[in-house]
């Protein structure tokens, strides 16, 4: 047998190299270049030139006959599989595709396998479905299937860490939904590294997702997150799969968002949100009147904007807290936005809005716990600063959205009449908007007014 070949690999971006070192030349990022063990096939002999049945047909393909013209390519669109739960459907794209490999990473707790288990309860009442746990005992999946009162008298279940050994069941039961939980503790006999290392992971993943596309299953995969929030293992994990999926949720709060951040049948960035009670996660099907769960007596610094996630607008109230600081480098608190971005909106503020909070410590928060990746919350930002620092209150009526310039001008944001008219089914009767977003024929019940720069903006509340 040949020696096994080594290389050292990035987690975060996926450069190799030939040897170890601190930094990786690639992202800068320190201490981040972990050892990858590669399998070599023998040379020589009979088996030299000889392909490795592992990787072939990675993408579903068979035959010699795989090239083709685009425009023979068949532009059906392949059925879904409608999982009965809305927010996870909507996040997905409209269902699941049959051969795709769908990756949920998460904190302990955030809920993955409840959602998981859920899910695959109702599906196996339809089609076959295998659930394969390699860190919780059968029993333990039992007793959370019973506390939830699902039908689980369908649902496969397997205690197993050996992926060869998981694929040749499910060439057995032939199964249309595979659930692997989680991916960390999977293994591969070729390769001799410890379960949870970057080369098991990726190796793990490969093996199963090819499966997943020359079979037609919908593979689901659930990962565990590092202390920073990002998903462990490596990069390239990203890149093998369909879909990624984020779970995220406070420990004290009992809601959690799944949010997409690469879906190959769908937007990215789309969020759903679920309740976390006793009978297991529930769909918010309207996740603004969660959002807006406002005090009985308007308060200074409040202000309601909305955001676009992925297809649908969401209406989020965003407060500010300015008070004078007892430091002498007064501090800047984001929570929910981008803190880099806080600091130059309250430097165009001081410029072209006349208020200096040199002196004063600024306190910004998205309520609800929604992270705001968007600049359309720039106006709504500096609004909310304003009402705060003059201890004035805004209304609960009022509406705010729009993109700020460093010259102080009101850029439009994308699907801004969407937004307005989201707004005004929530029974809002103002909103302070880009000149270029106001729609020329008007919204019914809501007063709409146009700005263009934040001058006018302040001369508006």
């Amino acid at each position: 047998m040949a020696k096994a070949k080594t290389a050292y690999v990035c987690n975060d971006c996926g450069a190799d190299y030939s040897k170890w070192q601190g930094q990786c030349t690639a992202c800068k990022a320190w201490n981040t270049i972990t050892e990858v063990r590669i399998s070599q096939a023998p040379a020589g002999g009979a088996q030299a030139g000889v392909r490795n049945a592992r990787f072939e047909g990675y993408a579903g393909g068979a035959g010699k006959d795989r090239v083709v013209s685009l425009s023979d390519v068949n532009l059906e669109e392949m059925p879904r599989i409608p999982t009965s739960v809305g927010e996870l459907d909507r996040v997905l794209g409209g269902g699941l595709v049959p051969g795709s490999a769908v990756l949920i990473g998460g904190h302990p707790g955030a809920g993955k396998s409840t959602l998981l288990l859920q899910t695959t309860c109702y599906l196996a009442a339809q089609m076959p479905a295998l659930y394969v746990t390699g860190e919780e005992s059968l029993q333990q999946v039992a007793m959370r299937a019973s506390r939830l009162g699902l039908k689980a008298d369908q649902l496969k279940m397997l205690s197993e860490t050996s992926v060869e050994t998981i694929c040749d069941v499910a060439d057995t039961l032939k199964p249309k939904i595979l659930v692997i939980d989680s991916i960390q503790v999977m293994h591969v006999s070729d390769v001799q590294s410890a379960p949870g290392s970057v080369s098991q992971v990726r190796e793990s993943a490969a093996f199963l997702t090819r499966y997943a596309k020359q079979t037609g299953t919908v593979l689901f995969l659930v990962g565990h997150v590092t202390k920073d929030g990002s998903l462990a293992g490596p990069k390239v994990l990203e890149h093998m799969i369909d879909c990624s999926l984020q779970l995220e949720g406070s420990s004290d709060s009992r809601f959690r968002t799944l949010r997409s951040h690469k879906n190959r049948f769908g937007a990215v960035n789309e969020l759903g949100v679920f309740a976390m009670m006793e009978a297991g996660l529930k769909e918010v099907k309207n996740p603004s009147s969660i959002f807006l769960s406002r005090g009985a007596e308007p308060s200074a610094g409040s202000v309601v904007m909305v955001v676009w996630e992925g297809t649908r607008p969401l209406l989020v109230e965003l407060q500010a807290l300015v008070d004078t600081s007892h430091l002498s480098n007064p501090r800047r608190v984001a929570v929910g936005l981008e803190a880099n971005r806080l600091a130059m909106l309250l430097a165009v503020l001081n410029r072209h809005g006349g208020l200096m909070t040199g002196d004063q410590d600024v306190f910004v928060n998205v309520v609800g716990g929604v992270k705001v990746l968007e600049t359309s919350a720039d106006l709504a930002l500096l609004l909310a600063v304003v009402s705060s620092f003059r201890d004035r209150p805004l209304g609960q009526d009022l509406m705010v959205f729009g993109e700020v310039g460093l010259s102080g001008e009101i850029r439009p944001v994308p699907n801004g009449q969407e937004r307005i008219r989201e707004a005004a089914k929530h029974g809002f009767k103002r909103a302070i908007v880009p000149r270029a977003n106001a729609p020329k024929e008007g919204v019914s019940g809501i007063k709409i007014i146009g700005v263009d720069t934040l001058s006018q903006a302040l001369d508006a509340i």
